[in-house]
Protein backbone atom coordinates (compact mmCIF):
# COMPACT_ATOMS: atom_id res chain seq x y z
CA UNK A 1 0.00 0.00 0.00
CA UNK A 2 2.99 2.34 0.72
CA UNK A 3 4.28 1.75 -3.00
CA UNK A 4 0.80 2.45 -4.02
CA UNK A 5 0.49 5.65 -2.29
CA UNK A 6 4.06 6.93 -3.42
CA UNK A 7 3.13 6.26 -6.84
CA UNK A 8 0.12 8.13 -6.45
CA UNK A 9 2.01 10.97 -5.65
CA UNK A 10 4.05 11.08 -8.35
CA UNK A 11 1.41 11.07 -10.84
CA UNK A 12 -0.37 13.67 -9.12
CA UNK A 13 2.71 16.07 -9.53
CA UNK A 14 2.16 16.88 -13.00
CA UNK A 15 -1.64 17.78 -12.49
CA UNK A 16 -0.20 20.01 -9.81
CA UNK A 17 1.97 21.81 -12.26
CA UNK A 18 -1.23 22.06 -15.00
CA UNK A 19 -3.72 23.23 -12.01
CA UNK A 20 -0.87 26.21 -10.53
CA UNK A 21 -0.74 27.69 -14.47
CA UNK A 22 -4.73 27.11 -14.67
CA UNK A 23 -5.14 29.06 -11.84
CA UNK A 24 -2.92 31.20 -12.49
CA UNK A 25 -4.15 32.19 -15.78
CA UNK A 26 -7.85 32.26 -14.38
CA UNK A 27 -6.43 34.49 -11.70
CA UNK A 28 -4.82 36.94 -14.43
CA UNK A 29 -8.04 37.48 -16.58
CA UNK A 30 -9.84 38.42 -13.23
CA UNK A 31 -6.88 40.62 -12.32
CA UNK A 32 -7.35 42.49 -15.60
CA UNK A 33 -11.19 42.58 -14.97
CA UNK A 34 -10.32 44.10 -11.63
CA UNK A 35 -7.86 46.79 -12.48
CA UNK A 36 -10.31 47.81 -14.93
CA UNK A 37 -12.98 48.08 -12.26
CA UNK A 38 -10.27 49.80 -9.63
CA UNK A 39 -9.69 52.31 -12.34
CA UNK A 40 -12.56 52.63 -14.46
CA UNK A 41 -13.76 56.20 -12.86
CA UNK A 42 -9.84 57.14 -13.01
CA UNK A 43 -9.95 56.44 -16.51
CA UNK A 44 -12.91 58.39 -17.75
CA UNK A 45 -11.60 61.46 -15.47
CA UNK A 46 -8.14 61.10 -17.61
CA UNK A 47 -9.70 60.88 -20.76
CA UNK A 48 -12.17 63.95 -19.71
CA UNK A 49 -9.00 66.40 -18.62
CA UNK A 50 -7.09 65.83 -21.90
CA UNK A 51 -9.96 67.51 -23.65
CA UNK A 52 -8.41 71.07 -24.95
CA UNK A 53 -10.39 73.94 -25.19
CA UNK A 54 -9.69 76.68 -26.53
CA UNK A 55 -10.31 80.45 -26.24
CA UNK A 56 -9.86 82.15 -29.09
CA UNK A 57 -8.60 85.85 -28.88
CA UNK A 58 -9.43 88.65 -30.55
CA UNK A 59 -6.57 91.32 -29.32
CA UNK A 60 -3.06 91.12 -30.14
CA UNK A 61 -1.88 93.60 -26.88
CA UNK A 62 0.71 91.22 -25.25
CA UNK A 63 -0.39 92.74 -21.62
CA UNK A 64 -4.62 92.08 -22.35
CA UNK A 65 -3.61 88.56 -23.56
CA UNK A 66 -1.33 88.27 -20.27
CA UNK A 67 -4.45 89.44 -18.20
CA UNK A 68 -6.33 86.75 -19.58
CA UNK A 69 -4.39 83.60 -19.72
CA UNK A 70 -3.74 84.94 -15.61
CA UNK A 71 -7.26 85.12 -15.13
CA UNK A 72 -8.70 81.44 -16.76
CA UNK A 73 -5.51 79.84 -14.57
CA UNK A 74 -6.85 81.34 -11.59
CA UNK A 75 -10.08 79.81 -11.87
CA UNK A 76 -10.87 76.31 -9.86
CA UNK A 77 -11.70 74.79 -13.41
CA UNK A 78 -8.82 75.33 -15.37
CA UNK A 79 -4.70 73.32 -15.49
CA UNK A 80 -2.19 73.64 -18.14
CA UNK A 81 -3.13 77.39 -19.25
CA UNK A 82 -1.18 78.16 -22.61
CA UNK A 83 -0.80 80.89 -25.02
CA UNK A 84 -0.88 79.45 -28.43
CA UNK A 85 0.47 81.88 -31.20
CA UNK A 86 -0.47 81.56 -34.77
CA UNK A 87 2.93 79.71 -35.73
CA UNK A 88 2.15 77.17 -32.81
CA UNK A 89 -1.52 76.63 -33.94
CA UNK A 90 -0.61 75.79 -37.54
CA UNK A 91 2.00 73.35 -36.24
CA UNK A 92 -1.20 71.99 -33.79
CA UNK A 93 -3.26 71.90 -36.64
CA UNK A 94 -0.92 70.61 -38.96
CA UNK A 95 -0.29 67.67 -36.13
CA UNK A 96 -3.75 66.98 -35.78
CA UNK A 97 -4.77 66.57 -39.69
CA UNK A 98 -1.00 65.23 -40.52
CA UNK A 99 -0.74 67.41 -43.58
CA UNK A 100 0.60 71.41 -44.52
CA UNK A 101 -1.54 73.65 -45.50
CA UNK A 102 1.10 76.26 -45.84
CA UNK A 103 2.00 74.79 -49.33
CA UNK A 104 -0.67 76.38 -50.70
CA UNK A 105 -1.42 79.22 -48.79
CA UNK A 106 0.32 81.85 -48.25
CA UNK A 107 -1.39 83.09 -45.00
CA UNK A 108 -2.09 81.68 -41.42
CA UNK A 109 -5.63 82.34 -41.07
CA UNK A 110 -5.69 80.66 -37.84
CA UNK A 111 -6.58 82.81 -34.50
CA UNK A 112 -4.57 83.18 -31.50
CA UNK A 113 -5.94 81.63 -28.47
CA UNK A 114 -5.35 80.77 -25.09
CA UNK A 115 -5.61 77.06 -24.65
CA UNK A 116 -6.78 74.82 -21.45
CA UNK A 117 -7.51 71.95 -20.01
CA UNK A 118 -10.60 71.71 -17.89
CA UNK A 119 -10.85 69.65 -14.57
CA UNK A 120 -13.19 66.35 -14.46
CA UNK A 121 -15.43 67.19 -12.92
CA UNK A 122 -16.05 70.41 -14.95
CA UNK A 123 -16.12 68.09 -17.99
CA UNK A 124 -19.87 68.43 -18.93
CA UNK A 125 -22.18 70.40 -21.13
CA UNK A 126 -23.54 72.49 -17.95
CA UNK A 127 -20.01 73.14 -16.60
CA UNK A 128 -18.49 74.36 -19.84
CA UNK A 129 -21.41 76.59 -20.61
CA UNK A 130 -20.78 78.33 -17.38
CA UNK A 131 -16.72 78.47 -18.14
CA UNK A 132 -17.87 80.29 -21.56
CA UNK A 133 -19.94 82.77 -20.32
CA UNK A 134 -17.59 83.26 -17.56
CA UNK A 135 -15.02 83.96 -20.32
CA UNK A 136 -17.36 86.19 -22.60
CA UNK A 137 -18.63 88.04 -19.54
CA UNK A 138 -15.04 89.10 -18.38
CA UNK A 139 -13.24 89.51 -21.97
CA UNK A 140 -15.70 89.72 -24.31
CA UNK A 141 -14.71 92.57 -26.29
CA UNK A 142 -10.89 90.62 -26.52
CA UNK A 143 -12.18 86.61 -26.68
CA UNK A 144 -14.27 85.71 -29.85
CA UNK A 145 -15.49 82.26 -29.00
CA UNK A 146 -14.50 79.32 -26.22
CA UNK A 147 -14.40 76.16 -28.24
CA UNK A 148 -14.09 72.55 -27.47
CA UNK A 149 -15.37 68.86 -29.12
CA UNK A 150 -18.57 69.26 -28.10
CA UNK A 151 -19.56 65.85 -29.43
CA UNK A 152 -16.69 63.97 -27.75
CA UNK A 153 -17.57 65.71 -24.20
CA UNK A 154 -21.50 64.97 -24.59
CA UNK A 155 -20.88 61.34 -25.53
CA UNK A 156 -18.25 60.77 -22.04
CA UNK A 157 -21.04 61.96 -20.03
CA UNK A 158 -23.90 59.92 -21.84
CA UNK A 159 -21.76 56.88 -21.98
CA UNK A 160 -19.73 57.03 -18.93
CA UNK A 161 -22.85 56.06 -16.47
CA UNK A 162 -24.03 53.05 -19.20
CA UNK A 163 -20.52 51.30 -19.29
CA UNK A 164 -19.84 51.68 -15.16
CA UNK A 165 -23.17 49.55 -15.08
CA UNK A 166 -22.27 47.13 -18.12
CA UNK A 167 -19.11 46.49 -16.69
CA UNK A 168 -20.49 46.07 -12.87
CA UNK A 169 -22.65 43.11 -14.65
CA UNK A 170 -19.88 41.98 -16.52
CA UNK A 171 -17.52 41.93 -13.66
CA UNK A 172 -19.73 40.32 -11.42
CA UNK A 173 -20.44 37.07 -13.78
CA UNK A 174 -16.43 37.08 -14.78
CA UNK A 175 -16.79 36.46 -11.13
CA UNK A 176 -18.75 33.48 -10.58
CA UNK A 177 -16.73 32.09 -13.48
CA UNK A 178 -13.54 32.34 -12.18
CA UNK A 179 -14.72 30.77 -9.12
CA UNK A 180 -15.89 28.00 -10.79
CA UNK A 181 -13.36 27.45 -13.02
CA UNK A 182 -10.58 28.05 -10.07
CA UNK A 183 -12.49 25.35 -7.96
CA UNK A 184 -13.10 22.56 -11.15
CA UNK A 185 -9.33 22.92 -11.92
CA UNK A 186 -9.01 21.93 -7.96
CA UNK A 187 -11.39 19.32 -8.08
CA UNK A 188 -9.88 17.43 -11.48
CA UNK A 189 -6.07 17.46 -10.06
CA UNK A 190 -7.33 16.03 -6.30
CA UNK A 191 -9.38 13.19 -8.75
CA UNK A 192 -5.50 11.33 -9.11
CA UNK A 193 -5.39 11.31 -5.27
CA UNK A 194 -8.36 9.95 -4.32
CA UNK A 195 -6.95 6.13 -3.78
CA UNK A 196 -4.47 7.92 -2.10
CA UNK A 197 -7.18 9.32 0.07
CA UNK A 198 -8.79 6.64 0.73
CA UNK A 199 -6.45 4.04 1.02
CA UNK A 200 -5.11 6.23 4.45
CA UNK A 201 -8.66 6.35 5.40
CA UNK A 202 -9.11 2.64 5.24
CA UNK A 203 -5.88 2.29 7.53
CA UNK A 204 -7.25 4.12 10.84
CA UNK A 205 -6.21 8.00 9.38
CA UNK A 206 -8.18 10.38 10.78
CA UNK A 207 -10.03 12.91 8.37
CA UNK A 208 -8.07 15.99 10.52
CA UNK A 209 -4.91 13.96 9.13
CA UNK A 210 -5.64 12.89 5.61
CA UNK A 211 -6.55 16.80 4.71
CA UNK A 212 -4.14 18.55 6.68
CA UNK A 213 -0.72 17.96 3.79
CA UNK A 214 -3.61 18.00 0.80
CA UNK A 215 -4.49 21.60 2.76
CA UNK A 216 -0.72 22.53 3.12
CA UNK A 217 -0.11 21.98 -0.61
CA UNK A 218 -3.23 23.27 -1.70
CA UNK A 219 -1.99 26.74 0.37
CA UNK A 220 1.29 26.37 -1.29
CA UNK A 221 -0.07 26.18 -5.02
CA UNK A 222 -2.69 28.99 -4.42
CA UNK A 223 0.27 31.34 -2.96
CA UNK A 224 2.55 30.10 -6.19
CA UNK A 225 -0.55 30.77 -9.09
CA UNK A 226 -1.31 34.25 -7.15
CA UNK A 227 2.43 35.31 -7.62
CA UNK A 228 2.68 34.41 -10.88
CA UNK A 229 -0.75 36.32 -11.75
CA UNK A 230 0.67 39.11 -9.95
CA UNK A 231 4.08 39.18 -11.76
CA UNK A 232 2.06 38.61 -15.45
CA UNK A 233 -0.54 41.41 -14.11
CA UNK A 234 2.01 43.96 -13.00
CA UNK A 235 4.02 43.25 -16.50
CA UNK A 236 0.68 43.86 -18.19
CA UNK A 237 0.09 47.02 -16.86
CA UNK A 238 3.57 48.69 -17.40
CA UNK A 239 2.89 47.77 -21.39
CA UNK A 240 -0.22 49.42 -21.10
CA UNK A 241 0.77 52.67 -19.16
CA UNK A 242 3.73 52.79 -22.01
CA UNK A 243 1.63 52.42 -24.65
CA UNK A 244 -1.31 54.95 -23.18
CA UNK A 245 0.57 57.52 -20.92
CA UNK A 246 -1.99 59.06 -19.71
CA UNK A 247 -2.75 55.91 -17.20
CA UNK A 248 0.36 56.77 -15.03
CA UNK A 249 -1.35 59.74 -13.88
CA UNK A 250 -3.97 57.39 -12.33
CA UNK A 251 -2.10 55.15 -11.53
CA UNK A 252 -3.14 54.44 -7.40
CA UNK A 253 -0.61 51.74 -5.35
CA UNK A 254 -3.46 51.25 -2.65
CA UNK A 255 -6.13 50.20 -5.39
CA UNK A 256 -2.96 48.38 -6.79
CA UNK A 257 -2.35 46.94 -3.19
CA UNK A 258 -5.78 46.29 -3.13
CA UNK A 259 -6.16 44.22 -6.05
CA UNK A 260 -2.78 42.11 -5.90
CA UNK A 261 -4.40 41.20 -2.03
CA UNK A 262 -7.48 40.01 -3.16
CA UNK A 263 -5.73 38.17 -6.13
CA UNK A 264 -3.83 36.16 -2.94
CA UNK A 265 -6.76 36.13 -1.08
CA UNK A 266 -9.15 34.43 -3.64
CA UNK A 267 -6.10 32.12 -5.02
CA UNK A 268 -5.51 30.62 -1.54
CA UNK A 269 -9.03 30.50 -0.42
CA UNK A 270 -10.61 28.57 -3.19
CA UNK A 271 -7.37 26.11 -3.83
CA UNK A 272 -7.69 25.55 -0.14
CA UNK A 273 -11.33 25.14 0.30
CA UNK A 274 -11.97 23.14 -3.12
CA UNK A 275 -9.08 20.99 -1.53
CA UNK A 276 -11.07 20.01 1.40
CA UNK A 277 -14.25 19.85 -0.48
CA UNK A 278 -12.53 17.01 -2.51
CA UNK A 279 -11.06 15.56 0.49
CA UNK A 280 -14.44 14.81 2.43
CA UNK A 281 -15.78 13.76 -1.29
CA UNK A 282 -13.68 11.00 -1.62
CA UNK A 283 -13.86 10.15 2.39
CA UNK A 284 -17.44 9.53 1.98
CA UNK A 285 -17.57 7.59 -1.19
CA UNK A 286 -17.19 3.90 -0.81
CA UNK A 287 -14.48 1.76 -2.49
CA UNK A 288 -15.99 0.52 -5.88
CA UNK A 289 -17.48 4.84 -6.41
CA UNK A 290 -13.82 5.74 -7.14
CA UNK A 291 -12.92 3.87 -10.13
Amino acid sequence: MAGTGKSTLKRSKPNYIYTIVGVSLVLLIMGIMGWFFLNLNSVGNAFKEDIRLSAYLRTLNKDTIGQIQQFIASKPYAKDVVYVDKNNAQQIWNKENNEDWAKILDVNPLPESIDFYARAEYVNKDSLVKISGDLMAAYGNQITDLQYPQTLVNNLNERASKIGLIFLVVAIILSLIVIFSIDNTIRLAMFSNRFLIKTMQMVGATRGFIAKPLNIRALINGLISSAIAIVLLFTLIGWAESQFPQLKAIRNLEHTLLLFGGLIVLGVGISVLSTYRSVLKYLKMKLDELY
